[in-house]
This record gives C-alpha cells, structure tokens and sequence, in this order.
C-alpha cells in the first residue's frame, strides 16, 4: 500500500521508548510517533497513553530522505474544544496596543499586572505579552538609573 503525507492510516503499536513509539503501518512499514505528536496535552510518560499492542489512528506528518515516516496521533484526530473565555476578557484593545500607564486596575499591582493567579489559564501568548510589558517596563527603569547616575559621577 503506497501512502504519503497527509494520509490517516491504522496501525498497531509496536514499541515504546521514552521518547515516542513504534507504529506498524499497511504493506509492512513502519514509523515512529515523537513523544510530542502523542496528544495534546503535555505528555510525560510514553506508557500513560499508549500500550504495545494497541490498535491506534495515525497521520503521516513526514517522510525524510532515509524513508522513515514520522506520525502523529494527535493530528489524527480533532483538536479539543477551547474553553470558552470569562465575559470581559480576550477583547483585543484597538490596534493591539496594550494598556498604557496610568491607574493600576481595582485589586492590582501598577502597570496592569495582577498578583493573584487567574482562574482559568492563560494562553502562550497572554503570558507572553505579560512578559513583553514587564520586560519593556524594567528596561525603561534601568536606562533611567544609568542616565541618573551617568550626570552625577562624571567627574574624576
């Protein structure tokens, strides 16, 4: 059976290492599953998700020049619902902008930044624009002590 990639095959697992498995595949082939293709939430156990044995669904996600197959499971199938977000978050501010200066929101720290853990985890890319802000906002800090500094110790 010829296949390539993009195809959805069956196949059984064969081996289990700690970093992924071993799926046979139709017409005597075989491919490998990374431990990060298993599923969709963080995988740190091989075992805790797959068995040898176990009949699975995979995608071919690549052949490389050697011919070996690289699979996912994951891919194979539909991707969990989004929790749906909290009324009064997620709304984009206009042109993208985060907020400025200014008061700090009821119940937070200045600049926005919220000392209690949110009740629903937030996305990569929140944390990351929360990281941005902190980081351009200790940034602007230092230049200001180094240009403080810099006027008074000028002289020798």
């Amino acid at each position: 059976m010829e296949f390539g990639v993009g195809s959805i095959l069956e196949g059984k697992v064969t081996g289990i290492t700690k970093f992924g498995a071993f799926v046979s595949l139709p017409g005597g082939r075989s491919g490998l599953v990374h431990i990060s293709e298993i599923a969709y939430s963080y995988v740190n156990d091989v075992k805790d998700y797959l068995t040898e044995g176990q009949e699975v669904k995979v995608k071919v996600i690549g052949i490389d020049d050697n011919n070996r197959i690289n699979l996912s499971i994951k891919k194979a199938m539909d991707p969990p619902p989004r929790p749906p977000r909290p009324a009064g978050q997620g709304a984009p501010r206009p042109g993208g902008a985060p907020r400025s200066g200014g008061a700090p929101r009821q119940g937070g720290r200045p600049g926005g930044f919220r000392s209690a853990q949110p009740a629903e985890p937030e996305t990569f890319e929140d944390r990351l624009k929360h990281f941005m802000q902190a980081s351009d906002s200790k940034l602007s800090e230092m230049r200001y002590l180094e240009k403080k500094s810099s006027r008074r110790g000028g002289r020798k």
